[in-house]
């Protein structure tokens, strides 16, 4: 047994923060993911700040390997200039065997920055999970079959692949993935601890999976959300990209429970692949000897607010699953406060007594893990491409519109964001101190020099002008 604590980061695509059995949601079959909150600390109100671009994931993927604000990483996360060191860099550093897996969003050279081997590699932002253009570890950071960092091969709905019809030969990629860390976990150089990244295409659409887990959830069983709308009644400047697509206007209640059953199928088979890792692990006698991070890189709609993707700043596109077990974390515990994924390079480091490097923002929640009272933000800033941006204390949320646009939720009494309180008299106090918030953190968080906070200020100044 190498000396460790090991790391086993393990990250999917579009998961979002409510697709986890223990965690409430009884209509979905995760006994794995239920178990690993049983044996660790789970963050209930994990975020992402949003997105400077439409493919969310790609500043979401770079903020969680740089532990950077969004406003800091480089042209949307394309590429991690050398000054920002990565956490598998920082890990190697420490002695670590680095090995990643699976889809990465960021650039060829940082990849080959972060690890030190790999195996079944995908450089993009979605495809085929039956057909997944994979490369070998390249130490040169030079990749023949890399794809574009941003995928946009489905434009619309009419072609888009249906859940297991016309499944393609080959190994669906969350299987691929995980075939790939199970062979590195038997056949490593047990020398050193090891940082083993496991990221996964799933569930991003095109939504298929092995047969028996759609079997899973008959789409006559799925109840709609109760936020489900037909349409989404603030032009937010992301109504008609890629995402939104996926189902037709006005959404159709069959449609959504349709694709509901295919997102819950998709994170049952993702929450079995977890779950033969998790038992590779005990196998080569490493799984006590491992610190887990389970996270999603955003969420996604499906269906709530007339909306599908996570091109906006509602709960279900911004807030995400985050779960620590391990050694020293303590088992089935909850905290409540404010954090960003962001946070999780400084936690690993703070965790393995490690200094983080000075190019990380984040702020480590290792004292959360210590005691889940513990407080690390009171408030977040949140921020979608040029058009919208917003403010969450965990008890009330702004959201404001370069439309022009307001809203105001209580999350407490209304947390699947129904009805805003923008308009109420009671709340003008509220209102006022949030928006004044909102505009001081702005600065703080260097939105106003970044190009889409420029868009965003700049027509909404230009609207209270009017």
């Amino acid at each position: 047994m190498s000396e460790g604590p090991n790391i086993l980061l393990f990250f999917t695509d579009d998961q979002r923060f409510d697709t986890i059995a223990a965690l409430g949601n009884e209509h979905i079959h995760t006994p794995h993911l239920d178990a690993l909150c049983a044996s660790g600390t789970t963050f209930t109100r994990a975020h992402i700040p949003g997105g400077t671009c439409g493919a969310v994931c790609m500043p979401s993927r770079a903020m969680l390997h740089t532990g950077r604000d969004l406003f800091h990483v480089i042209d949307d996360g394309r590429v991690i200039p050398n000054e920002h060191t990565l956490l598998g860099e920082q890990l190697q550093q420490a002695g670590y065997q680095a090995f990643g897996t699976g889809k990465w969003h960021n650039g060829t050279e940082a990849f080959a920055r972060s690890f030190n081997c790999g195996g079944e590699i995908f450089f993009g932002g979605m495809g085929d999970h039956w057909n997944v253009p994979a490369c070998d570890y390249d130490p040169s950071g030079v990749y023949d079959c890399a794809k574009p960092v941003v995928d946009d091969p489905w434009e619309s709905n009419s072609i888009r692949m249906q859940a297991c019809d016309h499944v393609q030969p080959g190994r669906h990629s969350s299987e691929l993935f995980v075939d790939a860390a199970c062979n590195f976990l038997s056949e490593r150089d047990t020398t050193n601890p090891f940082f083993l990244y496991v990221s996964l295409m799933a569930p991003h659409d095109p939504r298929t999976m092995p047969a028996e887990f759609l079997e899973m959830y008959k789409p006559d069983d799925i109840a709609l959300p109760d936020n489900f709308a037909e349409e989404h009644e603030i032009d937010n400047w992301a109504l008609k990209i890629r995402d939104e697509m996926l189902a037709a206007f006005p959404r159709d209640p069959d449609e959504i429970r349709r694709h509901i059953a295919e997102y819950y199928a998709m994170i049952s088979h993702l929450d079995h692949e977890l779950g033969r890792l998790l038992e590779s692990l005990r196998a080569c006698g490493e799984l006590e000897n491992t610190i887990i991070v389970f996270a999603g890189d955003n969420g996604l709609a499906v269906g709530q607010h007339g909306l599908m993707g996570k091109q906006n700043l509602y709960e279900h596109s911004v807030r995400v699953p985050l779960i620590f077990s391990g050694p020293g974390i303590a088992a089935d515990k909850r905290c409540d406060s404010l954090v960003y994924l962001l946070d999780i390079f400084p936690t690993i480091c703070e965790l393995l007594n490690l200094d983080h490097p000075e190019s990380v923002e984040g702020l480590s929640l290792a004292p959360c893990l210590e005691d889940t009272d513990h407080t690390v933000r009171d408030q977040l800033y949140l921020a979608y491409e040029n058009s919208i941006r917003g403010i969450s204390n965990g008890h009330y949320k702004l959201i404001e519109y370069a439309c022009g646009a307001t809203q105001l939720f209580d999350l407490g009494a209304d947390p699947l964001e129904i009805s805003s309180l923008a308009e109420s008299p009671e709340h003008a106090d509220t209102l006022s101190i949030m928006r004044g918030t909102l505009c001081r953190m702005a600065g703080e968080q260097d939105d106003r020099n970044h190009p889409t906070g420029q868009v965003f200020w700049k027509k909404r100044e230009e609207l209270l002008a009017e």
